[in-house]
């Protein structure tokens, strides 16, 4: 039988992840044998030549399904059901589709978002495009922004899984890939003190070290926003090694008190929350690596012009 769509495998997988967490994986075998999959079938590849078409429907089944709420990161590649997507199988469906899904918030916002929004301090984007008036280029440019999105909430929850140690350690990489320090590895370091305003970590813009960059990096939540009094105690923390540089870095949101507090005093504190550290990392290839390159060509009329 043909590959079923994404839709079709969305059961399926929700109801392989209620039995606790499991990897991609893990329920491909399963699903094939559910839908008489051959063998052929199975591997078939996407025009790229890089990922089978079933796990690539399998995925976003899994992604669309994650933005209702009905699934989550369990952490290093596995995912598990939510109360909701137990509730939803309670109801014993005979089929899930985007229709279903469109009962849940989230995934209507995630939906309607535009991509206007997209440098906004969103972490999510539009899904694609897929009316048939758009032309070739507007599905392209839709496409590839719901895949970025999806990546922007892979890294983060990758990094909600890390330990503390590890995440200081990332934004000192992301920073050295970025440039600070001539890029060079001795010139940042993670020191990983405990407590509330503790520096977590210092980039050298300089060989002597006479100019340096203070870090302070908090996991958390999303929903769970860094507010005033935090950034108040990092900038506090500065004044206790005589430093008029800070960076603080969350995986989650500063609230609106912070940034206004961070605009107004005298130090340079630079605020990057979690939708901004996930572009950067992607942006400068901390974490993540090219997988697909396509080329757009378009007609020289230059040559063709006599």
């Amino acid at each position: 039988m043909p590959i079923p769509d994404y839709q079709t495998l969305m059961l399926p997988v929700l109801r392989r992840a209620a039995s606790g967490p499991i990897k991609m994986s893990d329920c491909l075998d399963g699903i094939a044998q559910e839908f008489d999959l051959t063998a052929d079938e199975i591997s078939e590849m996407l025009p790229s030549g890089r990922q089978a078409i079933f796990y690539n429907r399998c995925q976003w089944a899994k992604t669309y399904m994650s933005k209702a709420g009905l699934l989550e990161s369990a952490g290093r590649g596995y995912f598990q059901i939510t109360e909701a997507g137990q509730q939803l199988l309670l109801e014993n469906p005979q089929k899930i589709s985007k229709a279903t899904l469109e009962r849940y918030p989230q995934f209507v916002q995630w939906k309607e978002i535009s991509a206007a929004n997209k440098g906004q301090t969103e972490r999510i984007s539009p899904a694609p495009i897929e009316s048939d008036k758009a032309t070739p280029e507007e599905r392209i440019e839709s496409d590839h922004a719901a895949l970025m999105a999806e990546l922007r909430s892979e890294v983060l929850d990758r990094i909600l899984d890390s330990t503390p140690a590890f995440f200081e350690q990332l934004i000192i990489d992301l920073l050295l890939a970025m440039g600070y320090g001539g890029g060079r590895a001795e010139m940042g370091r993670a020191i990983g003190r405990s407590g509330d305003g503790g520096i977590d970590g210092i980039i050298k813009e300089d060989a002597l070290g006479l100019d340096i960059i203070y870090i302070q990096a908090k996991r958390y939540s999303p929903g769970n926003s860094v507010g005033r009094p935090e950034v108040q105690s990092f900038a506090g923390s500065l004044d206790g090694v005589g430093a008029n540089k800070g960076l603080f870095v969350t995986t989650s949101s500063f609230s609106s008190g912070a940034r206004e507090y961070s605009e107004r005093i005298a130090k340079r504190i630079i605020l990057i929350d979690g939708d901004e550290l996930a572009r950067l990392l992607i942006r400068h290839d901390v974490g993540v690596r090219t997988r697909n390159t396509f080329e757009v060509k378009k007609l020289d009329e230059d040559y063709f012009s006599e």
